[in-house]
């Protein structure tokens, strides 16, 4: 698996930095995130280490992230009402964390176009 010691998810991931973690595999990490836009606002992270989504080399990754997603909604109980999904991509997209993380927001009437 491919970490940057640098990197405070793949500090996450590795169990080195507290966060509330909301659940994990084999191959992804569910965890609040720590500036929640909804009452539901997690970030979902694979433990390999790519940027952004378009340095994603593994599509299984990236199906796990959205299988984490289906999970953590469900157990929160907001399969039914629905929720957004979110991947930030550069600065421009104000990814922040430069750790592919997938946003799952939920709780709340979400508006478009989003920002």
């Amino acid at each position: 698996m491919n970490r940057d010691p640098n990197c405070i998810f793949c500090k996450i991931v590795a169990g080195e930095m507290k966060s509330d973690i909301v659940a994990q595999d084999e191959r992804t990490v569910a965890f609040s995130d720590i500036a929640p836009a909804a009452p539901l606002h997690v970030l979902v992270v694979p433990r390999t280490h790519y940027t952004d989504a378009a340095a994603v080399d593994d599509p299984l990754d990236l199906q796990a992230m959205f299988r984490m997603a289906r999970e953590v909604v469900r157990a929160k109980g907001h399969e039914d009402t629905g929720y957004r999904l979110v991947l930030n991509t550069g600065p421009h997209a104000q990814q922040s964390v430069f750790h592919v993380h997938l946003h799952v927001l939920a709780g709340r009437q979400m508006s478009w176009p989003p920002g």
